[in-house]
């Protein structure tokens, strides 16, 4: 069954309005991205993670890629979906949660899949100095971000 424009918009909007999805959808604009991944970086389980991930999929505001043992989510090729997450990105580009999110990612996208798993998706297990010190960083913007509130 065709979804009407109302429908498809409504469901965008409200598949945005939770703050984990809108923190995965500035995750994802950097590129594609493993469950775990993402899920390392929310600091949820990865169950949870998934149901925001379907419900973002439903709006159509990603798709998934299996690839092996790995799911890979990125940014669906949606014009309108775009249209309304740059107004959405322009309004989070100064907020700490996205911005310590976006300085781990940078890092973390450097260790394989396979590293991350044998971590057991602890990412004080994997000794990179690079990722530590980003990590630490991270910590200092999301509670310099809770001070504020």
């Amino acid at each position: 069954m065709t979804m009407s424009v109302l429908s498809r918009t409504v469901q965008m909007h409200k598949a945005i309005g939770h703050p984990v999805r809108l923190r995965i959808l500035s995750m994802l604009r950097g590129g594609p991205l493993c469950v775990c991944q993402m899920t390392v970086v929310v600091k949820l389980a990865g169950s949870t993670v998934s149901e925001h991930l379907s419900e973002l999929r439903r709006a159509g505001l990603v798709v998934e890629r299996k690839d092996g043992r790995w799911v890979e989510y990125r940014l669906a090729a949606n014009p309108s979906a775009w249209q309304l997450l740059a107004a959405v990105w322009s309004d989070l580009a100064e907020d700490p949660e996205v911005k310590a999110d976006s300085l781990v990612l940078s890092e973390l996208r450097k260790v394989s899949l396979d590293e991350l798993c044998s971590a057991e998706l602890e990412l004080g297990r994997i000794k990179r100095p690079k990722l530590t010190a980003a990590l630490r960083e991270a910590a200092k913007l999301r509670h310099a971000g809770e001070a504020a509130r």
